[in-house]
């Protein structure tokens, strides 16, 4: 298998694998690659629909330049806590944003997304996120009212009276639970049709097995999350130690 890092034909390779709409596996198996390698190189170089072979190819290189030649950290940048590798967080924080992005959450919202799951502390100031993000108030403002109405993130007052905003071990219960609930309506919306195109119809059929399908599925990921509930709650050795920090 080789190993190393993908050259410029196996990028070319993967721009082909993807434009024909191959899984990531099918791409790597033809590469003779571990699939994390080709789900790790199409994320970080923007996502499986913007994904450019030379692109890709350039921006590694320019990666791979500053690695070697690293620049003095700049007085006012603070230091990545628990020793963490700052280009390493930086492709990882790019590679999340871009599958929250794929799954529909517009890129501001979900780079402001990435930063509540990956900071220590689980939660973030706004004024936090604009140092971090280099963005203005108002986009933050908009990014967090999108994701506390989605039931993705809530919202308290800390000791000094600012607004945090939070992830906490109860968010992504409630939305998956919401997200199955959302779905389960275009169940109802399907089995109102079966009456509307006549029973018995060729439609009517259609509708009533897809209403089927999504009752079945939602009612499923419901009764998962529930059973799951617990996991999300738990604590790992790794995590013991570290209940605070924030983003660098």
């Amino acid at each position: 298998m080789p190993g190393g890092r993908l050259t410029q034909q196996e990028r070319q390779q993967i721009a082909l694998g993807l434009a024909d709409g191959l899984a990531y596996a099918e791409i790597a198996r033809r590469l003779e690659r571990p699939t994390s390698t080709v789900t790790r190189e199409v994320m970080r170089n923007g996502g499986p629909t913007a994904y450019r072979a030379d692109l890709a190819h350039r921006a590694t290189e320019h990666r791979a330049h500053r690695r070697r030649q690293p620049a003095p950290r700049d007085p006012g940048t603070p230091a990545q806590p628990h020793g963490r590798d700052a280009e390493a967080v930086r492709a990882y924080e790019e590679m999340f944003t871009t599958v929250f992005m794929q799954s529909g959450l517009p890129k501001m919202t979900a780079r402001v997304l990435t930063c509540l799951y990956t900071t220590d502390a689980g939660s973030l100031t706004a004024a936090e996120l604009v140092r971090h993000l280099q963005v203005s108030p108002a986009t933050v403002s908009k990014a967090v009212a999108f994701l506390e109405s989605q039931g993705l993130i809530r919202r308290e007052r800390d000791e000094r009276r600012r607004e945090r905003y939070i992830v906490d071990d109860d968010v992504m219960y409630q939305s998956t639970v919401a997200g199955a609930r959302s779905t389960a309506r275009l169940g109802e919306v399907a089995r109102q049709g079966v009456g509307v195109l006549g029973s018995g119809t060729p439609a009517a059929a259609r509708l009533e097995n897809i209403a089927r399908f999504v009752d079945f599925v939602s009612e499923s990921i419901v009764r998962a999350a529930d059973q799951a509930r617990e996991v999300l709650h738990s604590k790992s050795a790794a995590a013991s130690g570290a209940d605070s920090g924030g983003v660098s």
